[in-house]
Parts: structure tokens; sequence; C-alpha cells
């Protein structure tokens, strides 16, 4: 099984291209776990399989590394993007891929090489609604800057689903907030039925914003797309930004340029990089 690993600011999918090659009789869930284990495997935040869509020009299955299928991933959009359009899958600098949250748009800027070097993707509109994270409680309202209690510890919560389901607080620090420690705890907590994503923001002034995640089956990362889509979006919502301008999100593994224009979609632009090729024995276990 040819590989190739990418990263996305850091937060890294090894890609199986199953345009020309499928795979066939593969248990995804146990090879994602087995791949992404940095003892037994190649080490990664989880996999990313390429394939043909009947909706879209390319289909992505994205899973994490605790075996789980996730519905969205911003930067792993941005690697297929690359990836795609480097490997002359595709020649028009804009095209579409579908998700399991949905069908979305990429654009590409190349450089001097004629490879890419920035992918924009359209994220979508945000879900915002209890009933659209999902979220316990009334499902016809939203949830900002609402408190709830972890651990007897009240936290203030804004959420918002981008494909995947996001819990986003306001810090004062987002690198001495104990995120390693609550994040578990809330992905896991009652009033999420599938679990959900948690990230803290710092607001340092209208236009920018520093962020840290913790990942639904993948645990701290570096950097995660659809979360810095939500903070802009939650940091918006709180009033802390203003919607149509875009935002610099810091994340831990690099920058990330977010826009909620007025239409309602959700705009990101950002890097994409190789890190390797090789082949995966099938036989591994």
């Amino acid at each position: 099984m040819l590989f190739t690993k990418m990263h996305g600011l850091g937060n890294a999918y090894v890609i199986f291209n199953q345009l020309d090659d499928e795979f066939e009789n593969q248990e995804f869930h146990q090879l994602a776990k087995n791949i992404s284990d940095v003892n037994i495997g190649i080490g990664s935040d989880g996999i990313i399989l390429i394939c043909s869509s009947k909706v879209a020009d390319f289909q992505i299955r994205i899973f994490n590394k605790d075996g789980s299928e996730a519905k969205n991933c911003g930067n792993g959009m941005r690697c297929v993007a690359k990836f795609l359009f480097d490997h002359m899958y595709v020649t028009s600098p804009r095209f579409t891929i579908e998700t399991l949250g949905g069908v979305g748009s990429v654009d590409v800027e190349v450089d001097h090489k004629q490879m890419v070097k920035y992918v924009t993707v359209d994220m979508g509109a945000p879900k915002l609604l209890k009933g659209m994270i999902p979220m316990i409680g009334d499902p016809f309202i939203a949830t900002i800057n609402e408190p709830h209690s972890f651990d007897e510890v009240t936290y203030n919560l804004t959420c918002v689903s981008m494909g995947n389901p996001h819990a986003i607080m306001f810090v004062d620090d987002v690198k001495q907030f104990p995120l390693e420690n609550i994040g578990p705890t809330i992905e896991r907590s009652v009033l999420f039925p599938e679990r959900v994503n948690v990230g803290i923001v710092c607001v340092k002034n209208r236009q920018e914003i520093d962020y840290r995640v913790w990942e639904r089956g993948s645990g701290m990362t570096m950097a995660c797309g659809t979360g810095a889509c939500a903070a802009v979006v939650a940091a918006t919502l709180n009033e802390f930004i203003d919607k149509n301008k875009p935002v610099t999100v810091h994340l831990p593994g690099g920058d990330l340029t977010v826009r909620w224009d007025e239409s309602g979609t959700v705009w990101k632009r950002g890097e994409a990089t190789y890190i390797c090729h090789g082949e995966w024995e099938m036989d591994t276990k």
C-alpha cells in the first residue's frame, strides 16, 4: 500500500490514494490505529483515503488515530488538495471534495515550480443549534457563552459544528490553560452524544487570535482546520471580532487565515506540506 505522509501546520495524516488502486477487504478503523501508532506504525494524527465521488470531483474518508471516522478535516482537505493538483489528477485550480460533513470547494495557489503553496477551503456555513452539534438540550437554540460544570469547575462554552463539533472557551493565555486535563473530560461529557473537539481561544485583537485544541479521537494536535474556523465563528458570536474580515489564527503548528463572510460561508487559507512517501506492508499487524 503506497502512502504519502503530509501535514497542515503540524497536523499530520497518512494519505492513501484509492483513485487508481482501491484497497479491498481492509478494516480501516484498525488500520488507522496501527498506522497512527508511532511505535508500531508510521505515526500520525490519522489516515485519509482519497476516493472517487458521485457528487463531487473527489471524495475523502478520514479516520482519527483512535480508529473513529471523522466527518471533516480542514487541514486534511488542504493536504489532499495539494496532493491531487501536484500529481495532476486535476488541472483546474478550483475543484470540489466530498466528506461525510458535505461537499466543499478548494482553491489552490502555486509557487514558481507550479507546486501548490497555499490552499483556500470553502468550509461551508457553521451549524450553531444544539441539535446540529449535536448537544444535549433544546435542539433549536444555540450555545453561546453558556456555563457548564465539569469536575466541579464551571466553563463557558460556545459550540459550533464545522462538519465536526467544537466546544470553544475563551481564556487569558492558551499556553497556561490546562487543556490536556480538561479536554478529555469535555470531549466525553454526556452533553455531547457524539463527543466533541475542545478548543481554547485568546483574543489578541479584532483580527488576531491564539488557538489550541484537544481533538476527539486524536488528543492534543498542532493544528485543527475546522477548529480554527469554529474559533473564529465563536469569537464573532461573542462580539470579540468582526464578521467578513480576515482573522489570523495562531496555532502551535503555524498560522491560518479564516474569514466568515456575510453570506454565512467560512473560508480558510493555509499551507500544506509533504513529509515523506513510502509503502505500508498490508499484512502488518
